[in-house]
């Protein structure tokens, strides 16, 4: 009997909680309360239309790009008129044609964080800057730095026989023997040596 006096009670508190809807339930709206239509209340303030931000070509403002080195080497490079689509990359082959210094080599920072090639001014400046300033870091320091070789001059003037017929050949080569051999004496006989074989071969 205790079996079934607990089968009854639960079954009584089960049909004492709501029924629960099946997920595929689909209600009528017909059975619906009427609702009135909600209305959203004004704004104290009208909103105002957004500007447009277009510039035609040509009429972008120009920024001024700063870009300076304390370390080795040293820089302090000031380029003008920039549009503000301007890439990191274009500014470092701008510094590296002035400069010489690879454009793989150098790293620029703004505000002291490394920027990448892909970013142009106008997302590192607000609307109203018309400057920006990067500090370079140079991988390698000076010795990154390209050199062009120097060619040498050439000297102008006479040249192969004609400098062993002057006064100036002769005295020079003495000279150079003296200072050599250090004696006056023996440094010049060996120049008068050299003289006389050389019109003797002509």
């Amino acid at each position: 009997m205790t079996e079934v006096s607990f089968a009854k009670s639960f079954l009584a508190a089960l049909d004492s909680r709501p029924v629960k809807l099946s997920p595929d339930h689909v209600e009528d709206p017909k059975t619906y309360a009427a609702r009135s239509a909600y209305v959203l209340p004004k704004m104290p303030k009208p909103m105002s239309k957004r500007k447009s931000t277009a510039v035609a070509p040509g009429q972008e403002r120009g920024l001024t790009v700063v870009v300076t080195s304390l370390r080795n080497p040293p820089l302090d490079i000031k380029l003008l008129s920039q549009t503000p689509n301007t890439s990191v990359l274009d500014i470092k082959s701008a510094v590296s044609q002035d400069t010489g210094i690879p454009v793989e080599k150098m790293k620029l920072l703004h505000k002291k964080k490394p920027i990448p090639d892909s970013k142009v001014l106008k997302d590192l400046v607000g609307q109203d800057e018309t400057a920006v300033e990067f500090s370079v870091m140079v991988m390698g320091g000076a010795a990154a730095i390209k050199t062009t070789p120097v060619q040498a001059e050439v000297a102008q003037g006479q040249s192969g026989g004609e400098v062993l017929d002057t006064k100036e050949f002769w005295d020079d080569l003495k000279g150079f023997l003296l200072q050599r051999i250090r004696d006056e004496k023996t440094a010049g006989e060996l120049a008068d040596t050299f003289q006389a074989a050389w019109k003797a071969r002509t």
